[in-house]
């Protein structure tokens, strides 16, 4: 029996699904993340190591699984896939390798198919569309230090100033500072700006802090619902490129990451600008999940080396 397996690495943990050349998912697992824009080079290594041993041991032996596709974030800096592969190999796999933006394999998954539009809200962010003439745009997705508005890590860090605007008295007292020092085990500001610069601090601790936003929403905290309202605004201008530039202005959009499944104010207000300039686009959940994209592009390769 042969196997494939799909990995989505995200800026906090991967995904794996393994299955067999008929596409029957034989097992799923998760492990830390995969991002060397924003996770130093041992912690990559340690991850992949495990995925690649679990692989190993589900298959029975790594040359029985044949092709293994991965879904990457950070894949815009062009030194990263050849680092991925270049530890996958170091790790004891030598089958065919498919190295991806994540976008491209969440997008597979998403709709099925291989053309649409996702809007990914997760760690980070990115927009990506695939029209059925084989015509590709994306928008975003280009690491925190630049980019990544409306993200988990923007969201994360937008809280931590909302904390210091306040303790300052640029803006009025939020829930949002007891929130924020819960979480942390801390008491006062000087404590959370050592946290942020600290540099075993890593942007998925900063994103880690994202789930605050919706519990100060519900208290109709102002500073939260103003946080809430600038990522979905945000998430919006990346959308409307990837929808003009592909004509998919009456497509389908689905929307994956945390942000987007687990922020009912985010979302809410992200599909409401969306509805009033696209009317007939339609916004659906993801039918699978990235990791299935991945498995369902390595089967596709496999069945086309045959």
């Amino acid at each position: 029996m042969r196997f494939v397996a799909g990995l989505d690495g995200g800026g906090t943990k991967t995904a794996v699904t393994i299955a067999d050349d008929q596409g029957r998912v034989v097992h799923s697992f998760t492990s830390g993340g995969m991002n060397y824009n924003g996770q130093d080079e041992d912690s990559v290594r340690q991850n992949l190591q495990e995925i690649v041993d679990t692989i190993a041991s589900v298959c029975g032996g790594l040359d029985y699984c044949v092709q293994i596709c991965i879904g990457a974030a950070g894949v815009s800096n062009p030194t990263v896939t050849s680092r991925l592969e270049a530890t996958i190999r170091a790790c004891g796999y030598h089958g065919d390798l498919l190295i991806l933006g994540d976008q491209e394999t969440a997008l597979s998954g998403a709709h099925g198919r291989p053309y649409g539009i996702i809007l990914i809200a997760g760690t980070g962010s990115i927009c990506y569309g695939k029209n059925e003439s084989g015509d590709v745009h994306r928008s975003g997705g280009y690491g925190h230090l630049i980019d990544d508005e409306g993200s988990g890590y923007s969201i994360g860090r937008d809280l931590i100033s909302a904390v210091v605007r306040a303790n300052d008295g640029r803006a009025p007292e939020t829930v949002i500072t007891e929130m924020v020092y819960r979480q942390l085990n801390m008491t006062k500001v000087a404590e959370m700006i050592g946290f942020v610069y600290d540099a075993r601090t890593h942007k998925k601790d900063i994103a880690a802090l994202a789930p605050i936003l919706s519990e100060a929403c519900l208290l109709g905290d102002q500073a939260a619902l103003g946080i809430a309202h600038r990522s979905a605004a945000s998430l919006f201008e990346l959308v409307i490129p990837v929808a003009e530039k592909l004509s998919l202005q009456e497509g389908v959009l689905a929307m994956a990451g945390s942000v987007l499944l687990k922020n009912h104010f985010v979302k809410t207000a992200l599909v409401d600008m969306l509805q009033e300039k696209y009317p007939k686009l339609q916004c659906i959940t993801p039918k699978q999940d990235a990791s299935i994209g991945a498995v369902l592009m390595a089967l596709e390769r496999l069945n086309r080396a045959i």
